[in-house]
């Protein structure tokens, strides 16, 4: 206690009225607000912590109310889900939502300390703005972090849904301990999340880690509007026109394809249905993965060359296909990246699987509250 009464028993000491003593009594004072609030934060990131967590996807949303041990682990309290509507509709039943969790927990021990929010980008995360998601049809310029911040008088933070899984794995799954790393979606996109020296990469404007733009050729399959990019080979819309190409060819050359039996069934393929046929032995299919492990590992090599992390860490469509798509990975990683930086570095699957989602939106509280109170 006596280091919070030493600013104002200080300036009751009778001295003159001089600058010079002002100066000192007001930097002194300066000093032990700084101490008092690292403090503070020290006593924030020790034992368990709770968190609102917001996950706002194109199709549904979701409240949860979660407690971290302060060792690495996470746990969802309480989960409540809905579809995801217009910004109005949503948001106040997500509000309702949140009210609840909040009035369960008042006055105990389990009172959230912050709130995290993880949405589709484009965002700005600084100014706390979700701008235009192209899957979320309304949703332009929601200035949400204000909106959940005036409402429940706590600290809210944004992130891209990229930027929040690769937290989340960072913090509480394949990514624990690593301090430069890597996380990929691998999903029905290809998008990425960047840790360097242990903090999230954000860029000038929050855009970092856009790898799903990389041409990796200059024809190919389309992703992210690009033909050939590093997105339209490895995503699960990429593999399934990969796929589908490979289909035509062997159709209309007489021959039979496992996951495909006709033309009418073109439309109808998917990265899964293809993996399935893989895993069944089909030479066909088996090239559509191996030719995609390939550009995840020329693509990874660019990542590797540049960026010289300890850890890559892939999520959706690599953890569930490992099998078929790593060997072709390895080798193009071994013939394209510096050799130093390579041996350096681990490709892992992702682990948290579907509970990612609740875990990213959590950790986006967790590592917000700890970039505002951790610096002096």
């Amino acid at each position: 206690m006596l280091i919070f009464a030493l600013p104002s028993a200080f300036s009751r000491l009778k001295f003159p009225e001089t600058k010079k003593k002002r100066f000192f009594i007001d930097g002194f004072q300066s000093f032990i607000k700084r101490l008092t609030k690292k403090a503070h934060g020290a006593r924030l990131l020790c034992g368990m912590r709770y968190f609102i967590g917001i996950d706002i996807g194109g199709t549904k949303s979701a409240a949860t109310l979660s407690c971290d041990d302060g060792a690495g682990a996470l746990e969802i309290l309480e989960k409540k889900v809905l579809p995801t509507m217009g910004p109005r509709e949503t948001l106040n039943e997500l509000f309702k939502m949140t009210g609840g969790m909040l009035a369960s927990a008042e006055g105990g021990a389990k009172r959230p300390s912050a709130i995290g929010i993880s949405c589709g980008g484009p965002l700005d995360a600084r100014k706390g703005v979700i701008i235009s998601p192209p899957n979320l049809p309304g949703w332009n310029n929601i200035d949400i972090v204000r909106a959940f911040e005036e409402r429940y008088n706590m600290p809210a933070f944004l992130q891209n849904d990229a930027n929040a899984c690769a937290v989340a794995e960072w913090k509480y799954g394949a990514g624990r301990g690593a301090e430069n790393m890597v996380f990929m979606t691998f999903g029905t996109g290809l998008g990425a999340g960047i840790i360097a020296n242990s903090k999230l990469v954000y860029g000038a404007n929050g855009n970092a880690g856009e790898v799903g733009h990389i041409r990796l050729e200059k024809f190919g399959p389309v992703g992210y509007g690009k033909m050939g990019s590093f997105e339209g080979f490895c995503s699960g819309s990429g593999i399934a026109q990969a796929a589908r190409a490979k289909a035509l060819e062997l159709l209309q050359s007489g021959g039979k394809c496992a996951y495909c039996a006709d033309m009418s069934g073109l439309e109808k393929i998917t990265a899964k249905s293809v993996a399935q046929a893989a895993e069944s032995g089909d030479e066909s299919a088996i090239s559509v993965y191996r030719e995609a492990g390939e550009y995840l590992g020329r693509g990874v090599a660019i990542l590797i060359d540049i960026l010289n992390p300890e850890l890559v860490v892939i999520g959706s469509i690599f953890a569930r296909s490992e099998g078929l798509l790593r060997d072709s990975m390895e080798k193009t990683i071994v013939s394209e990246a510096l050799n130093l930086s390579a041996s350096a570095c681990r490709v892992v699957p992702a682990e948290l699987g579907e509970k990612i989602g609740d875990y990213a939106a959590a950790a986006v509280a967790s590592c917000g509250l700890e970039d505002r109170i951790s610096p002096c």
